[in-house]
């Protein structure tokens, strides 16, 4: 049990903007299991301390019961011990959060570390609903509930959900209403994926626990005034701190659930476009792929595979036999080739496809307001809408995904989540269209989710969807950016939207690869954009088919520089899947925004550079014809060109060339990136023969990381004690640089011997004693790399001695 000390200071006197409802008047606080319950003149707060950095509040507006349901957090709050309040003023500590109550005026604060985090203004409250102009007709209500909180003048704000707005989110008032945005670029202030998370440059978080359609006004009104709106459901918003980006984002993702590793052959490279029409095409990709000696891992079918057009087939959810007449064997050849195959799947019935009368007969489409099946009109054809909420649409679903699962498939992706077309009178099982549009997405996952845990509890699944809501992450979600525009534009906010999302828990946001939207033939574009990719979590170029999405049918140029990006990705296999572990274990992103290196006000808003990983800066080209470019080198650290070795010291802002071959990388000093050469599918891998890089810097004295492998399929294989961890430590003392190579095991590993080619780079003298395990070996730098063979029995620790003369 964990004591929260409650104080009554003398002088508790604590003025920020204006004191909350002036109508609202304390009555009296009572003690509860972990917490707090207000009782005020309208209402009661009950206040959860979760954890000694989270705590939640929800408030009980009177004669109003309220779902205490939460769609997105899992944990559970530790149990505590609290002491009788008096006075007038109240102070409730935990050892981290601490909650502070002014009783008259009546107002409710946050602190952290002594320190005023946020606090309610008017806290909640109605008043007339002010529709943005993006939403009229989509949200309807005469007034909203709102809940409202004081901000400090020189806070940035980040969250909100997919946004292209530039990373200081401040200033905006945001429609919460998940909603396709067809061929955007630069600026998109509605898109799939809207979240009701506000973060603060200050490494708090605020989430409002609440399904429901509504708003965020991040201080539109220059009042230093943020506001969570919504047309009904829970008052109910959770306080989470951190001590670093990273530990904010670690609390956050276990207050909500953190991500599953994903198998592993989706950090490989997707053949993908809208679409394949047939199985011959589909295979001649594949061919093509295959010739030209381009790695690919998977290969993703769109609507074609259930129909001939794009109008008037979706629903149908069952193989076209004419156009794949046997795509059971085509799986297969494929999976053979280590090529998995992966199929689209939407949520919409058309009343004119072949399960719409077993939909209707069997009960599993959502209603109109007198009981019949919904149905209207969108750009496919006359719909409904599987009615997920209840148990007969979920499991009517599962079986269809079941049939899909049975051909071979390995992957799921499901369109139009947001969903795409849902009017307001539309009843589902648990509620009216308004009241679970944005969680739709959430709970359409967690249904395949739950159906493979059931199912094939032993597999991995791939869950592609590009709509969902806070704590989706935790169902496998691997989300994308949406329907975005084939040019510059489109690629320059790439980068934001990817870091934006990762900060709120989904760190597999990622791009379709060359942009998706419109007939743009830019090779430059289109190279710029996967060479991006490589740096971004999922590699999987998608395209409208007018042009080709596949490097295997660009121009030789282009395919060239495409495959030297694809090969790369694949080289970096070892170091980016344990990125995906560190996402698994901490929900830390994989693509990271400079500022959770350098927490410096001038780079809060910079997301042309980033980092991948720890160890990586990497600044993508998202300009035509750029010769050089402007980089800002974090001064934690001195950085090296990944290319050329050239060392540049941080702290400073350097303009370097920009070359067509790659796009401008550099590796932290000081530290390891485990590499391997480069295989044709991730089938092939096997994490025996790699390659250690190490950037020798005479500042880092010390320095070690670790490197997660395991079979790359087996769900919760980390869990199942069935892995390894590559141990790599570099010390440098006056006499040597020593390097220590060490692993541990879960207890059903079965370890074998490695062959590791050790790269020292930096090495700008011949040095007289190199010693692998205490064995004299005669290596000399060539171009001041250093290359020394090992061979590795991880049950054994070797050291690797490299004197400094």
């Amino acid at each position: 049990m964990k004591n929260i000390k409650i104080l009554f200071p003398l002088l508790f006197i604590y003025i920020v903007g204006f004191a909350q409802n002036s109508n609202r008047v304390f009555k009296n606080i009572e003690q509860t299991k972990n917490g707090l319950e207000i009782n005020v003149n309208d209402g009661k707060y009950l206040i959860t301390f979760i954890n000694e950095k989270i705590v939640e509040t929800t408030f009980f507006p009177k004669g109003e019961e309220v779902n205490m349901k939460s769609h997105a957090v899992v944990l559970k709050a530790e149990d505590l011990e609290i002491t009788p309040v008096l006075g007038n003023q109240s102070e409730f500590f935990s050892n981290g959060i601490s909650v502070h109550v002014n009783h008259n005026p009546f107002q409710i604060i946050y602190k952290y570390n002594n320190e005023v985090i946020i606090s309610e203004k008017q806290g909640y409250f109605k008043s007339k609903h002010i529709p943005l102009e993006n939403v009229k007709g989509n949200i309807i209500a005469k007034e909203t509930e709102k809940i409202e909180f004081n901000l400090t003048d020189n806070e940035v704000l980040y969250g909100a959900g997919a946004r292209a707005l530039g990373m200081n989110r401040r200033g905006n008032r945001l429609a919460l209403f998940n909603r396709a945005h067809y061929g955007y670029e630069t600026h998109s202030e509605l898109m799939n994926f809207t979240l009701p998370i506000v973060i603060s440059s200050k490494k708090y978080m605020l989430h409002f626990d609440n399904a429901p359609v509504g708003y965020l006004d991040l201080d539109s009104k220059k009042d230093n005034c943020l506001t969570y709106e919504t047309i009904s459901g829970r008052k109910t918003y959770q306080v989470i701190v951190g001590d670093s980006w990273i530990d904010l984002i670690d609390n956050y993702t276990n207050l909500t659930g953190k991500q599953p590793l994903p198998p592993r052959w989706a950090l490989g490279n997707f053949s993908s476009r809208f679409g394949y029409h047939s199985q011959q095409e589909t295979e001649n990709t594949i061919a093509k792929f295959k010739s030209a000696k381009i790695p690919v891992d998977a290969v993703i079918l769109d609507l074609y595979w259930f129909g001939k057009d794009i109008q008037g087939t979706m629903g149908n959810l069952e193989v076209y036999k004419d156009s794949f007449p046997d795509i059971k064997g085509m799986i297969s050849n494929f999976k053979n080739k280590g090529v998995k195959t992966v199929f689209i799947t939407e949520p919409f019935i058309l009343t004119n496809s072949k399960k719409w009368n077993e939909a209707v007969e069997k009960d599993v489409l959502g209603k109109d307001s007198v009981g019949n099946p919904a149905k209207y009109d969108f750009y496919f054809g006359n719909t409904g809408i599987v009615d997920i909420y209840k148990k007969e649409g979920k499991d009517w679903f599962w079986n269809i995904y079941k049939d899909i699962l049975s051909l071979g498939v390995k992957g799921l992706w499901g369109d139009l989540g947001e969903p795409e077309v849902h009017p307001t009178w539309v009843q589902h099982a648990t509620g009216s269209a308004n009241e679970v549009h944005n969680t739709y997405g959430h709970d359409w996952a967690k249904l395949i989710f739950e159906g493979y845990k059931t199912e094939f509890p032993n597999e991995r699944p791939f869950i592609l969807m590009r709509a969902g809501y806070s704590g989706s992450q935790r169902f496998g979600m691997i989300p994308w950016s949406g329907d975005v525009n084939r040019t510059w534009g489109g690629l320059q906010s790439q980068p934001e939207i990817a870091l934006q999302m990762g900060m709120q828990g989904f760190g597999y946001m990622h791009s379709d690869l060359g942009g998706f939207a419109g007939a743009n033939l830019d090779d430059n574009l289109y190279v710029r954009w996967l060479q991006y990719g490589v740096f971004q979590p999922i590699f999987r170029p998608h395209a409208q088919e007018d042009v080709a999405s596949e490097p295997v049918f660009r121009s030789e140029k282009a395919k060239k520089l495409a495959k030297k990006a694809i090969e790369l990705r694949y080289k970096l296999l070892p170091y980016n899947y344990n990125l995906a572990f560190e996402n698994n274990q901490k929900g830390t992103p994989l693509m990271r925004p400079i500022f959770f290196e350098e927490d410096a006000e001038k780079l809060m808003s910079n997301s042309e550079t980033y980092l991948w990983g720890k160890d990586f800066l990497i600044t993508p080209i998202l300009q035509d014809s750029v010769k050089t470019k402007e980089i800002y080198f974090p001064k934690t650290a001195n950085w090296f060109n990944f290319y050329v070795d050239e060392k540049i010291e941080g702290g400073q802002t350097k303009t370097v060339k920009v070359k067509e071959k790659s796009i401008p990388t550099y590796v932290r000093g000081g530290a390891f990136i485990l590499m391997t050469d480069v295989v044709q599918t991730t089938d092939n891998y096997k994490a025996n023969k790699l390659e250690l890089h190490y950037y020798y810097d005479a500042s880092v004295k010390e320095s070690e990381r670790t490197f997660y492998n395991d079979d790359g399929i087996t769900a919760n294989a980390f869990e199942k004690r069935n892995y390894e961890l590559l141990e790599f430590e570099a010390e440098i003392s006056k006499r040597w640089l020593e390097i220590e190579l060490e692993a541990e095991f879960g207890s059903n590993w079965q370890s074998s011997e490695k062959e590791i080619m050790l790269v020292i780079h930096n090495i700008n003298w011949n040095p007289k004693k190199i010693k692998v395990a205490g064995k004299r070996k005669r290596i000399t730098p060539q171009n001041n790399v250093l290359k020394i063979p090992v061979k590795w029995n991880p049950k054994k620790e070797v050291a690797i001695k490299i004197s400094l003369k």
